[in-house]
């Protein structure tokens, strides 16, 4: 039996931290979606999407979220925060694992985090503060709907890594 853990999420939930803390707990591979991408494409993701649209990279994520599900074995996977949302790739990932965790972060936790890295995000990139939180409350309510069909929901507001990894810990199946 392996052991198949996957994060989902909104951008800066914390899943690339919590997935590295995670499988060095566990002793297992950690993935990061999205530089798993970057590796097989040789293009880092916001040149993808500037390049080639994000159809076309919704396209290789499906993919290789695929590739990553049905081959290989014990692993943390970190997705990106639109990956459960699009081309039934929660399907994929749920027929695999039922070890699929929604870091649930508020509005004003998800502000605060993603204010100090906006230049790395090339998503808000272009956002003003100001409407930093509509724009995030928004995109967390269309995008709820996928987060919430996770197979277990950590909340993280006011959390550190640690004990969110062993919440994580703790319920896996």
């Amino acid at each position: 039996m392996s052991m198949k853990i996957v994060l989902v999420g909104y951008m800066g939930s914390g899943k690339s931290t919590i997935g590295r803390l995670l499988s060095k707990k566990l002793n297992i591979k950690f993935i990061d979606l999205d530089e798993y991408i970057e590796s097989k494409l040789n293009c880092n993701i916001s040149d993808l999407f500037k390049e080639k649209g994000e159809l076309f990279f919704r396209k290789m994520e499906h993919k290789y979220i695929q590739e990553i599900m049905y081959k290989k074995n014990d692993f943390v996977l970190s997705t990106g925060g639109g990956t459960p949302c699009y081309s039934n790739n929660l399907d994929v990932i749920k027929a695999e694992t039922s070890n699929v965790f929604y870091l649930k972060v508020s509005i004003n936790g998800l502000i605060e985090r993603l204010i100090i890295e906006k230049e790395n995000r090339p998503l808000i990139k272009n956002i003003n503060n100001e409407d930093l939180p509509e724009f995030i409350g928004k995109h967390l309510f269309e995008r709820n709907i996928f987060y919430m069909k996770a197979n277990h929901i950590i909340s993280c507001d006011d959390k550190s890594p640690e004990v969110i990894v062993d919440e994580v810990f703790s319920n896996l199946a």
